[in-house]
């Protein structure tokens, strides 16, 4: 037995193993069969979202009256010449949420403000500047902090407001400890807090209302527990929007009917006080109190800071002809386009969806889905059409312009044998690549082969925040920003939508892109084959918007085509048509969408910036000595200096710019670097700078002012200027605003470039102080070898070049040059280092007579260590520009940089940090008054 088991039991676990693999086959199979039978069966079709109806459809009439309609009362429009068109917002802190949500409708809308902490007692910030008010509103993230400030703030703030004719915007925000009922400190005004509301309107006769338009009745709950109401028998309150009692609250103290409707937000006209406010009981969580906020602002303003009504709308469909079999548009999917367009024309004049295709992707679908092509050609003329890549490559990917062209040729020829119309004049790149970064081959391709004027892109400063995003011209051709309205290729199923389908319908009904179309005058809206077919979420999606911004605003929806919507667009924003260059490193999505042939290490690590006539000549030939440091190659066309930030190099683009600079062999030890003595004293090139280098270091050299205007005076007589040989140096700085235009020329590029204090704040303005060094240019003539140790050690550069060694004074030159073996020197050109005649004893007693003493002029330059003094040159005094010298090298003051996304707001006060935006600091002009003075001297301070 003991044998026969022993033959036996092999043989059963032979079987046993192929029992095994047997079943392990069968499962895969099974598997892989379920797996085909899923992906090729057709998906149940649950039926397609139906649009927002007509506005009455889900409303109804409120429960009688809102109340008496009242004869509109006009604002008080404020002082318009007496106060400048910003926004005074006091933020409970950096990070507060509502202050977030304030500054950014603010941004969005593109009206210039400043925010404050709320202010303790005694701090309220500067409200004037001699007899200008500073701002033109007030806002409170909470109101309270103005309630409860210290008398001599609140009479301070007050008087400012009557005075100017400022208003006051006020948010309460109930929490825990809130009182549930309490009058409001000072006014007659009553609050009850913490309480469930429902069933919100709009009061027709509220004299406030600009975008928004009073609808009926709309049932449901509004968003949270904590809604605060206001009541008051005093004429001077005007409710702005009504809500009912939740079934479960209490009711509210007093003879109030629990179906009444309750204001949360009331208008302030101003006849108790003198002063028109609008109040909130709650934040702006609620998408209704956004829209009344806009509306607020622009009340309170007179209308300074206000939204138009017009709103032109462009809805792209992308990538036609393009996707894989089961998400393209079908023969019914086309006539349902048809349909919906044709609605959307009788809401929007000349609404046309504008279709951008790849035409090597023609019939690469399913039968009905090739069918849908066919169906889509049949009505091409009903639609405006663009041209994607013929293959739907991304641009940057082409390094060759020839090879680049060939690609759109046959797109164009598959146009041309189809009938698409080819003259829009308007492209977008597939994944907006070569947009921006600029990609100049991209650029080039399109107008000649397609005679592109227009583009759009997202990417442009940014993607986020989505507010920021501006338009420019390159190469012209006008770049439009481009919105996303959360329709994106695998978004196709109602029911599948990420987050839900209430997050679209959340989006379409005060969200993202409610906001998006409120707060810009112009949107090009970026969508996808995919959403018009399966459950048509970009029918739903836009038939919805339009229906929903008709119902509560007052909007005026059109359509233009592309080339005059950008004509448009600049014409609004005429400041945007000059780009801001960046760093594509600097942002992830634009690294991948630009040319793997490009690197940021052609950037210069360092620049110097000027001014003219002080020693960066020789600062740059003594670094050039260096085994470590390289400068840029001269450029042919501007007298050696790439003058790249600030004249028309700068929107030839960083290729450009880059082109000028080798590939380092050791990016972390190579200094690369860039010498343009004119950047000084430009007003542009520190935001440009700060923009594409922010990591850069700043070297600039000054000497005393006098000496530096009579330089550059010589200068000019030595290369003929016939304003420098025709006058002298006195009549020069002397000459008054009648003087000949050649000669005032000549008096400001003496003088301005003195200015040295104005220069240096607008430098640290950008860039942080441990990032700009000055020196000492008396030195860098008498020591250069101290001067260069110093600018070593700022820049961190290894190996450490004794200069001392390598520089020797040439006695017939008068300088210091290379030392070379055998006593030889290597010096700079003749043009360097000329001899001139002493200044004249008629402009020296003409100094004499302007001199500022330290102490006047220390508190004109709080940014720099004043050591002596120098003259002042400049007339008429206001602009007076020659300083005492600061004491030299790095500057200490601390400063803040910039960050990227608000160097992009051109023009604004603001800086963004910490989420919010707070000005730099500017130097009171109108002193604080000690609070025991706030009675007899508080009209000279406000």
């Amino acid at each position: 037995m003991l044998k026969l088991w022993k033959v036996v039991r092999p043989a059963r676990q032979l079987e046993l193993h192929r029992l095994i693999l047997l079943l392990i086959a069968f499962s895969l199979g099974s598997m892989g069969f379920l797996a085909y039978y899923v992906s090729t069966s057709p998906k149940a079709k649950e039926p397609l979202p139906l649009p927002l109806g007509d506005c009455s459809s889900g409303g109804a009439a409120g429960p009688g009256p809102v109340r008496p309609p009242v004869p509109p009362r006009p604002p008080r429009p404020p002082e318009t010449a007496r106060t400048e068109p910003v926004v005074l917002v006091f933020v409970e802190s950096a990070y507060s949420q509502l202050g977030q949500e304030i500054v950014a409708i603010l941004e969005s809308s593109r009206f210039r403000y400043s925010t404050e902490l709320a202010p303790g007692r005694g701090d309220m910030p500067t409200l004037t500047d001699h007899t200008r008010g500073r701002y033109v509103l007030v806002i409170y993230e909470n109101l309270l902090k103005y309630v409860n400030l210290d008398a001599w703030s609140r009479e301070l703030l007050d008087r400012y407001c009557v005075e100017y004719g400022v208003g006051i915007i006020g948010f309460f925000r109930a929490h825990e400890h809130s009182l549930l009922s309490a009058q409001l400190k000072g006014f007659p005004l009553f609050l009850h807090s913490n309480l469930g509301l429902r069933d919100y309107q709009v009061n027709p006769s509220a004299p406030l209302l600009h975008l928004t338009r009073p609808s009926r009745l709309e049932p449901g709950p509004l968003p949270g527990d904590d809604w605060t109401i206001f009541q008051s028998n005093h004429s001077t309150y005007e409710p702005v929007l009504l809500a009912s009692l939740r079934p479960a609250e209490s009711p509210v103290p007093g003879p109030v009917p629990r179906r009444t409707r309750l204001p949360t937000v009331v208008q302030d006209l101003g006849l108790h006080d003198g002063i028109q406010r609008v109040l909130f009981g709650h934040g702006l969580s609620f998408w209704l109190h956004k829209l009344v906020f806009v509306d607020a602002v622009a009340y309170l303003t007179g209308k300074r800071l206000c939204l138009d009504l017009d709103r032109y709308i462009l809805v792209d469909i992308d990538d036609i002809f393009v996707g894989k079999e089961g998400t393209r548009m079908k023969v019914a999917d086309v006539e349902a386009l048809l349909t919906t367009q044709n609605k959307l024309r009788t809401l929007v004049p000349n609404f046309t969806f504008n279709l951008g295709f790849s035409g090597k992707f023609y019939h690469t679908g399913t039968e009905e889905e090739d069918a849908g092509d066919d169906m889509l050609l049949k009505h091409r003329k009903e639609f405006w059409w663009f041209p994607h890549m013929w293959s739907h490559m991304q641009p940057h990917l082409f390094h060759n312009r020839s090879v680049l062209a060939d690609q759109m040729r046959l797109n164009k020829q598959f146009a041309l044998e189809h009938g698409i119309p080819t003259d829009l004049g308007y492209a977008v790149a597939p994944h907006h690549s070569g947009v921006y970064p600029i990609h100049t081959q991209l650029y080039e391709a399109w107008k000649s082969v397609w005679g592109i004027q227009v583009t759009s892109t997202e990417e442009y400063p940014h993607l986020r925040p989505a507010r920021y995003r501006r338009g420019f011209i390159h190469n012209g051709i006008m770049v439009l920003p481009r919105q996303t309205c959360g329709l994106f290729t695998h978004t196709i199923f109602y029911n599948e939508y990420p987050g839900g389908s209430r997050e679209l319908d959340r989006s379409i009904r005060g969200g993202e892109l409610f906001l998006t179309v409120l707060l810009n005058p112009i949107s090009i809206f970026m969508t996808h084959l995919s959403n018009y077919g399966n459950d048509r979420l970009g029918l739903y999606t836009f038939e919805s918007l339009v229906r929903f911004l008709q119902c509560w605003t007052r909007l005026r929806l059109q359509t233009l085509p592309p080339v005059p919507l950008a004509r448009k667009y600049f014409e609004l924003f005429p400041q945007e048509r000059s780009p801001l260059w960046q760093n594509p490193c600097d942002d992830k999505r634009h690294k991948d969408i630009w040319s793997k042939e490009k690197t940021c290490d052609r950037l210069p690590k360092f620049l110097i910036v000027g001014p003219q006539k002080t020693g960066t000549t020789a600062i740059h030939f003594f670094l050039s000595l260096h085994p470590a440091v390289t400068s840029s190659f001269p450029s042919p066309s501007t007298f050696e200096e790439i003058q790249f930030f600030n004249g028309p190099n700068y929107h030839k683009g960083i290729d450009w710019y880059m082109d000028f600079f080798p590939v380092p062999s050791n990016a972390s030890t190579d200094f690369l670097f860039e010498k343009s003595a004119t950047y000084f004293d430009s007003e542009v090139v520190p935001r440009r700078g700060a923009a594409l280098l922010p990591r850069a270091k700043i070297i600039t050299v000054l000497t005393n002012p006098a000496d530096r205007a009579y330089s550059w005076y010589q200068h000019q007589r030595a290369h003929g200027d016939p304003a420098a040989l025709n006058y002298t140096f006195y009549q020069v700085i002397s000459a008054s605003s009648q003087a000949p235009l050649a000669l005032r020329s000549l008096q400001n590029r003496c003088l301005v470039p003195g200015y040295y204090s104005t220069h240096l704040q607008r430098w640290l303005t950008y860039y942080p102080s441990g990032q700009l060094l000055i020196v000492d240019g008396q030195e860098l003539r008498t020591n250069p070898a101290a001067s260069m140790e110093s600018i070593q050690k700022f820049l961190g550069i290894t190996p450490f070049l004794n200069y001392t060694r390598t520089l020797r004074f040439d006695e017939d030159k008068g300088f210091w040059c290379q030392g070379l073996e055998g006593g030889k020197t290597r010096c700079l050109g003749k043009s360097k280092g000329r001899r001139y005649p002493d200044m004249d004893t008629e402009v020296s007693k003409a100094s004499d007579k302007v001199s500022l003493s330290t102490s006047e002029v220390s508190s004109c330059v709080p940014l720099l260590t004043i050591s002596a003094s120098i003259f002042l040159l400049s007339v008429p005094p206001f602009s007076y520009g020659f300083f005492p010298e600061p004491q030299f090298g790095s500057v200490e003051a601390a400063k803040p940089a910039w960050t990227a996304s608000a160097l992009m707001a051109s023009g604004r006060t603001a800086t963004f940090q910490s989420g919010l935006m707070s000005r730099p600091p500017v130097p009171a002009k109108v002193p604080r008054y000690p609070k025991g003075q706030a009675q007899s001297r508080a009209h000279k301070g406000y």
